[in-house]
């Protein structure tokens, strides 16, 4: 008989996602996400301002491909694209008609939001794990918190990903103002083929450019 709750007791451990510690899930995502080559995925991205009452959300799709390459497509409500690529940032607004060229700083090459999507992020060198539990509408979701152990562009940021196959599905990021952003991630793809044009942007001839380059960079 007490061999029987235990084992029922391991049985409810096991389906609250706590057969692994906050550590065990961050080495996983980490390794899953280091993995891989490439990455496709539809996101819902959600902004809570604190200065407005309403969420902003918009939709769209995401492309990375390493070492340095991702591609942000946005769809809904507007159409714009942040494209990352040789040290450079691109957003393109064709309501605007209008590309903005931005050569990345060292620090803004190493941005957490960037560093832990490519696999490159340390977890438990650069931030406090632990277990967390919020709202995902997914009850198969195991969860973390992780606190930067130095001061950053973000106060904590949590993780949530599927245990089959450790890619994230929810990304939250809480900055010192008290802001929050959301990332929800679906139809995920890891490591489909992608080609050099996804990483390219045509833009119309009388597309206005404004440049923050430097002089090698303007052509």
């Amino acid at each position: 008989m007490e061999d029987r709750g235990r084992f029922l007791l391991s049985l409810v451990f096991i389906s609250l996602g706590l057969s692994h510690s906050p550590q065990d899930i961050a080495r996983n995502i980490e390794k899953r996400l280091s993995s891989l080559v490439s990455l496709q995925a539809d996101f819902e991205q959600v902004y809570y301002p604190v200065s407005l009452s309403t969420p902003l959300r918009e939709k769209g799709r995401l492309y990375f491909r390493k070492p340095d390459l991702m591609r942000w497509e946005y769809r809904e409500p507007e159409q714009y694209v942040y494209l990352y690529k040789e040290g450079l940032l691109l957003h393109y607004a064709p309501e605007d008609n209008q590309l903005f060229r931005h050569a990345l700083t060292p620090e803004e090459k190493s941005s957490q939001l960037f560093t832990i999507l490519l696999g490159r992020a340390r977890l438990e060198d650069g931030y406090l794990v632990e277990r967390a539990e919020f709202p995902s509408g997914k009850t198969s979701l195991l969860q973390v918190k992780l606190t930067p152990k130095e001061e950053g562009e973000y106060a904590y940021i949590l993780l949530g990903a599927e245990e089959k196959t450790w890619l994230i599905s929810q990304l939250v990021l809480f900055d010192p103002a008290g802001n929050k952003q959301e990332f929800h991630f679906s139809q995920v793809k890891p490591n489909p083929r992608l080609t050099e044009k996804i990483f390219e942007l045509e833009v119309p001839p009388d597309c206005e450019i404004i440049d923050d380059l430097p002089p090698q960079k303007k052509n």
